[in-house]
């Protein structure tokens, strides 16, 4: 595993409020990272500390192996950011933009600032000015601006808001690709989760400027399995009847029989009638990301 950035015990407050409360996680290499909150969780105030553009009074933030002021100034040159929304000179074009932004990191190379826009499809956009552009043309805009000094880690917040569903695949797309092809790995804050799950390897999940989980997508995919579940009056008999018949992953939930194996509901129907068990319910259950999300919410 190659640990690029590690957040320890990061906490901030403001006035009586807390908005981060020892926030710990860690990325690695050549991963795409799903921040996962809802509004006012925390994903802005993290990412903004991380970033450096702003401070937390407690907690560390270690970045290609530096945690000190002075290393984490340097190892910030090697990170590209989009947070909340890009800063844009409305009455400049793309390439504009692009050289201001060049210039910021001193240096002014036409050539790459053209393989940029055309790395996020804004090759043809020419003099087009930016006040002119969509909400998806200035998103990837401002995408191709955290890209511009080729980072080793992208952290962008809420890239997709308020986009609709095509610039939301245009975008997603590009992020895959951004991993993908340049080695580039990426933290990306959202509230959508439809739309992290179509993306991400990794969710980081926060609630109320706490990290209350931080999984994998296989990881989470076993946990979003879908199941059976079955009621009867009989239900110790069900469970033994179903384990005899070689069900390996039956669990009792109450007066609920949760079975996770992979079986038709008719099959279970057939079973259970069969041994002459009459069945009150039976149903299956899909559980998704968000299904996943609430739960964790409501245990916290």
């Amino acid at each position: 595993m190659n640990t690029i950035l590690k957040v320890n015990g990061l906490t901030k407050k403001y006035g009586s409020k807390t908005a981060l409360n020892n926030v710990t996680f860690s990325v690695e290499k050549g991963k795409i990272y799903g921040f996962i909150g809802e509004n006012g969780a925390g994903k802005t105030t993290a990412i903004r500390a991380i970033t450096g553009l702003s401070e937390a009074p407690e907690g560390t933030i270690e970045l290609f192996g530096s945690g000190d002021k002075k290393g984490l100034i340097n190892a910030r040159k090697k990170m590209g950011c989009l947070v909340e929304h890009p800063i844009l000179s409305m009455n400049d074009t793309a390439q504009g933009n692009l050289r201001m932004q060049q210039l910021l990191y001193g240096h002014d190379d036409e050539v790459k600032i053209k393989k940029t826009l055309e790395r996020v499809g804004l090759g043809d956009v020419g003099k087009k000015k930016v006040k002119n552009f969509s909400l998806g043309m200035k998103q990837r805009l401002g995408i191709a601006m955290a890209i511009i000094n080729d980072p080793e880690i992208l952290i962008l917040d809420e890239p997709v808001n308020g986009l609709d569903p095509m610039g939301m695949v245009a975008v997603r797309e590009l992020l895959k690709s951004l991993c993908n092809e340049d080695g580039i790995t990426i933290v990306i804050s959202s509230h959508i989760l439809a739309e992290l799950y179509q993306l991400v390897t990794d969710y980081i999940i926060i609630s109320h400027g706490e990290i209350i989980e931080q999984i994998s997508k296989e990881e989470l995919d076993k946990k979003c399995t879908s199941y059976i579940v079955i009621e009867t009056e009989q239900t110790e008999k069900a469970i033994q009847v179903l384990e005899g018949c070689g069900l390996k992953d039956v669990e009792l939930d109450g007066e609920t029989i949760k079975i996770h194996d992979n079986i038709e509901q008719k099959q279970v129907a057939t079973i259970m009638f069969n041994a002459g068990l009459i069945l009150t319910q039976i149903s299956r259950y899909e559980k998704s990301l968000e299904d996943h999300y609430i739960e964790l919410l409501g245990r916290k």
